[in-house]
């Protein structure tokens, strides 16, 4: 089995309040691999360690291991290089208050691409990538604000491609977004896993059983169940995941 990124032993600490508990989980390579859980179960502090996120807020302890491609993030990666080959896409569109064009040059800019037909080449593949070179092609100079919330979502998942990650983390991308929004992200997912190895937190069942491979099934903390997406959903061996899958609660 490839896997691309493996945890071992994780546990996150805010303070007193204790997060993670030895969290152990391995994520295959360019296959999707959904966290699913109740609200404040840890699937977003989980998401959020692969690629050393967690590290900026005060506070926050760390310990265990995570290997990605073998070397450990914490000793074996300077931050800005694993945070650009462990990309994040958030739960609400953020792009730069500056146009569309300028969101997804930023990256490649700061790594020292300098060359404009260069620049205009990572462009329009980081938005053809994201199906957005359509839609958007005649708006490149124009506000990234001033576009709708699903084509921002997806002007967010070109900027981090424009950099060319290995891993796309996602926490919860779709939960701001229409229905219609909602399905061209899923259908990017499904044919960004041929090339990316991609993480999403999700509430949603359906949207997990949709677009997922494998499924990891959080509570208070803990990683109770994990396998892959079928195996989850329909043959559970953990009672809780059972409980949690037919919304007896969460």
């Amino acid at each position: 089995m490839d896997y691309k990124l493996q945890v071992q032993d994780l546990n996150v600490f805010y303070g007193a309040m204790h997060a993670l508990k030895s969290i152990s989980l391995n994520i295959e390579s360019k296959r999707v691999t959904a966290l699913i859980g109740p609200s404040g179960c840890g699937k977003s502090t989980f998401l959020r360690a692969l690629n050393r996120m967690n590290d900026i807020i005060e506070g926050v302890v760390t310990t265990g291991t995570i290997l990605y491609d073998g070397k450990n993030v914490y000793n074996g990666y300077d931050e800005i290089e694993l945070r650009r080959r462990v990309g994040m896409v958030f739960q609400k569109p953020n792009p730069f208050p500056m146009t569309v064009y300028d969101n997804v040059a930023y990256g490649p800019r700061i790594h020292g691409v300098k060359r404009r037909r260069e620049i205009d080449e990572i462009v329009e593949r980081s938005l053809r990538a994201a199906a957005l070179w359509d839609e958007i092609k005649d708006r490149l100079n124009k506000p990234a604000l001033g576009i709708s919330g699903g084509q921002q979502q997806r002007l967010c998942i070109a900027r981090v491609l424009a950099v060319e990650p290995d891993v796309v983390l996602m926490d919860e991308p779709t939960s701001a977004l229409d229905p219609i929004s909602t399905a061209r992200i899923e259908d990017l997912i499904y044919e960004m896993k041929n090339r990316y190895t991609i993480v999403i937190v999700t509430h949603n069942m359906q949207q997990a059983g949709r677009i997922s491979d494998h499924t990891a099934f959080f509570l208070d903390g803990v990683v109770e169940e994990t396998g892959s997406t079928q195996q989850i959903f329909f043959k559970p061996t953990n009672p809780r995941t059972e409980a949690y899958i037919s919304g007896k609660f969460g």
